[in-house]
């Protein structure tokens, strides 16, 4: 039996990263990585190298703002937060996930 593939898909980034920041205030990019990881039981894994080109797409969206701070070890880091765009934003996310998961469940039970 293969492994289990638990990445996540591309489109989904945005929303968890998004509603990660908006729930959670600020944080660096591994603490984000870390949070999605706890949130989802282990389910998903979000990769360094997805990660951080998505969160400099989102920046230079207007989504989220990063500024250099501290992390908890004391370690300089970008720290994120999400912007009032970021927050309308994950609004439009959210309800294009649920039309989608709504048609996904559809077409298994019907199909």
């Amino acid at each position: 039996m293969g492994r289990q593939k638990n990445d996540i898909l591309q489109g989904t980034l945005a929303l968890l990263v998004l509603q990660t920041l908006s729930a959670r205030g600020p944080m660096h990019g591994y603490a984000i990585t870390q949070r999605i990881q706890q949130g989802s039981a282990e389910l998903l894994r979000v990769e360094e190298g997805s990660l951080y080109p998505a969160l400099h797409r989102m920046e230079q969206d207007g989504w989220i703002k990063g500024k250099w701070g501290l992390t908890d070890r004391n370690r300089p880091a970008r720290i994120y937060s999400i912007t009032s765009a970021g927050r309308r934003q994950l609004a439009v996310e959210r309800e294009g996930w649920l039309r989608l998961t709504e048609g996904v469940g559809r077409m298994l039970r019907h199909a």
